[in-house]
């Protein structure tokens, strides 16, 4: 049985988290190298000190080589910011060969065409995944191939990014001695880790708040319908608690990860007039809620302004998923729920992993979770001497790798 090593560094703006795997086939994802460092160089997603993201980059992955004895040659790497754009596109082709069967080389074509859109010269394509294909008019097609038609139709969701903030993220990695299998937007590697077949099918939203951005995914049909990447999230709430409290933010920082909460403190509740400290600071308990309720309010808010559209309730009957290291806040579900009237739930990562993945069972490390299976599920077909090409070729369709140098 063949073995392969997949690694995930996801370069966060709070921490650096690199995974090392081994796999024997797509089903079995053994993690036998963990590194986790503090982030540096990073503010909301972006590179603004190459030198300081680098270093941070190189300590996560040492760590995780010295656990597991083995060098990293190679990564899946995830990709955020305020820069990142999405829309969907479609294409069309005529199935000209006499037989009119569907081959694998007419689905390269199609989505040949439905790349080729004015991207301006200051951004790259990302990604450009099939959501479904259409033969002859009949829709909902999945995989074409061996069906008989004269046309072939497929619609897409297309990701770019500003060029040069993916250069320098490409740049701090590389510099690392390390190149770059893929770069994978980070809500869609972290719906690998937190969403289920079937709520994608039936469809959901999945919001990744991290700590200087919240990625947006919304699912349907199987296939991605939306992707928006929101400049809030856990450093302004932190931010608030140092300016509503008036203390240094590492202490603010502690102080949310304590004791944060954005449940109501009824009347007669012990907390009501319970004072918290940390470091010689002190606050009351109230007070800390009401900040951080006020501002997870607001994110709700845009979380709900970034939808495709205005009854975005009936196009996730499976609610929102919340995940992410500020989703580890108590009582953000039944508030996201009392806010939005739709189901809510926490999405933890670790049940398909095996080997030290215990400490990765936590919302913070949903995306770098993600990028590792995203890696697997995208491997090769004939590393696992598969023969079946057609399945494979999806796969490798439903996302097509930019180098950028």
């Amino acid at each position: 049985m063949k073995k392969k090593l997949i690694t995930a560094i996801d370069v966060g703006t709070t921490k650096v988290c690199t995974i090392i795997a081994d796999v024997t086939d797509p089903a079995t994802t053994r993690v036998i190298g963990v590194g986790i460092t503090p982030s540096k160089g990073l503010h909301k997603g972006l590179v603004v000190n190459i030198n300081e993201a680098r270093e941070a980059i190189q300590a996560s992955v040492r760590k995780a080589e010295i656990l597991c004895n083995h060098k990293v040659e190679s990564a899946y790497v995830g990709v955020t910011g305020r820069n990142v754009s999405s829309l969907n596109n479609r294409g069309v082709i005529s199935i000209n060969r006499d037989d009119r069967l569907v081959r694998p080389d007419d689905l390269r074509r199609v989505l040949t065409t439905a790349q080729a859109i004015a991207v301006p010269s200051d951004r790259r394509l990302l990604h450009v995944i099939p959501r479904n294909y259409a033969v002859d008019g009949q829709v909902g097609v999945k995989n074409p191939i061996g069906m008989h038609g004269f046309r072939l139709d497929v619609e897409t969701h297309v990701i770019t990014a500003a060029a040069t903030s993916v250069q320098n993220l490409v740049k701090c990695v590389r510099s690392c001695g390390i190149e770059i299998e893929d770069l994978v937007l980070e809500p869609l590697a972290s719906s690998e880790a937190v969403l289920t077949n079937e709520e994608k099918q039936v469809g959901v939203a999945l919001a990744d708040i991290g700590g200087g951005t919240t990625d947006i995914a919304v699912f349907r049909d199987g296939s991605i319908w939306h992707s928006a990447v929101i400049p809030v999230a856990g450093y302004q709430l932190t931010r608030d608690i140092a300016l509503g409290l008036g203390v240094p933010f590492d202490v603010a920082e502690e102080m949310k990860k304590k004791y944060g909460s954005v449940m109501p403190v009824y009347e007669g509740q012990s907390k009501e007039n319970e004072g918290i400290s940390h470091d010689s600071h002190g606050a009351s308990y109230q007070d800390l809620s009401d900040i951080l309720k006020a501002r997870v309010e607001e994110i709700l808010k845009l979380i709900v302004l970034e939808m495709p559209n205005s009854s975005w309730e009936s196009l996730v009957p499976a609610g929102l998923v919340l995940t992410g290291g500020s989703s580890n806040i108590s009582g953000l579900s039944v508030l996201a729920h009392d806010t939005l009237h739709v189901p809510v739930h926490i999405g933890v990562p670790g049940p398909s992993l095996t080997g030290i993945a215990d400490n990765l069972k936590d919302p913070c490390y949903a995306t770098a979770v993600g990028l590792l299976l995203w890696g697997n599920n995208h491997l090769p077909a004939q590393n696992w001497q598969s023969n079946e090409f057609g399945d494979t070729f999806k796969k490798l369709g439903t996302h097509i790798k930019k180098f950028f140098t």
